[in-house]
């Protein structure tokens, strides 16, 4: 039986560095949207003009273009001026959820609580960032995502060269403090949080070969958190979807010190679909398939 939705376009592949994970993303909830009987098809901006979404009469977009013009409100502005409702975050939102520095200030105004950081620059004096912050310390460019040019640097006077390596890429680049006592995610559906996940890496941190192509990760969901510290951080992660405008569905991710305080790390707002993915293993823990999962998030699909 058809599905009520009308015409629906899975928005996937496009220009950005997370192409390939879009294109996974972006199949599996194909599938999953044509098994409940939705009349949805691919649609790739890298092969087709978007603009061209009204004239072959598509009605709504489920959107899973990772990572630039797909995440930042590049491709949200395009739906907007043409009238289609599209799931997960607006403009606004979306421009700032895929700015980490920018999303850090906000929620520094607010008071959660994230890791300390600095902005690299060439001029930037890094012995003195080295010693603010401790070694090791993550390098990371401001608007990547899926940990694309995330670098651990573990010897002194390494930065220079890290920075070097990674300033090609978009955003600002920051240096952000360690904290290694666990990471963790919570995913966001409608107005709810999901149940968080562990995730233990069997290589120094969840890089982008963990998250997509080894299957030695450990997900324990539900995770080892204790009852106070499952409230805790679906608390925060609410307040930091909130904080940056966000809607439908998302991930915030999390670091755990030692002591058992978390820090907000980052956020997603068009979170992986793939089968190594975060959000349908919370999803499931909490009682939702994948193909019922497609289905809630595209009933949440907005214009603006």
């Amino acid at each position: 039986m058809m599905q009520n939705f009308g015409k629906v376009a899975v928005l996937y592949g496009g220009f950005s560095a997370e192409r390939e994970v879009s294109l996974k993303s972006g199949k599996a909830v194909l599938a999953a949207l044509r098994s409940k009987g939705v009349d949805a098809y691919g649609f790739d901006p890298k092969e087709q003009d978007i603009w061209q979404l009204k004239a072959q009469g598509f009605q709504v977009a489920f959107n899973v273009l990772h990572g630039t013009y797909g995440e930042d409100g590049t491709v949200q502005a395009v739906l907007d001026a043409l009238g289609i409702p599209y799931t997960g975050c607006g403009v606004a939102a979306s421009a700032l959820g895929m700015d980490k520095y920018r999303t850090k200030l906000v929620w520094l105004a607010l008071g959660l609580p994230v890791p300390e950081f600095a902005v690299l620059r060439e001029d930037s004096d890094f012995a003195a960032v080295e010693q603010q912050l401790g070694l090791p310390l993550f390098v990371k460019p401001s608007t990547e995502g899926s940990s694309v040019g995330v670098v651990k640097v573990k010897e002194a006077g390494r930065l220079p060269a890290v920075l070097d390596e990674v300033k090609h890429l978009h955003g600002e680049i920051l240096a952000e403090r360690c904290i290694d006592g666990g990471e963790y995610t919570c995913a966001i559906l409608g107005q709810d949080a999901l149940p968080s996940i562990r995730i233990i890496p069997a290589n120094e941190f969840y890089d982008y070969e963990a998250k997509y192509h080894r299957d030695d990760t450990v997900y324990q969901c539900p995770s080892d958190l204790e009852a106070d510290q499952e409230a805790e951080i679906r608390r925060l992660a609410k307040a930091a979807f909130d904080a940056v405008g966000g809607k439908g569905w998302g991930r915030v991710d999390f670091l755990k010190d030692r002591n058992g305080k978390l820090y907000l790390l980052e956020i997603n707002t068009v979170p992986g679909m793939t089968d190594h993915s975060l959000v349908p293993k919370a999803a499931a823990q909490a009682g939702w398939d994948f193909a019922d999962l497609c289905l809630e998030i595209l009933r949440h699909a907005t214009v603006g």
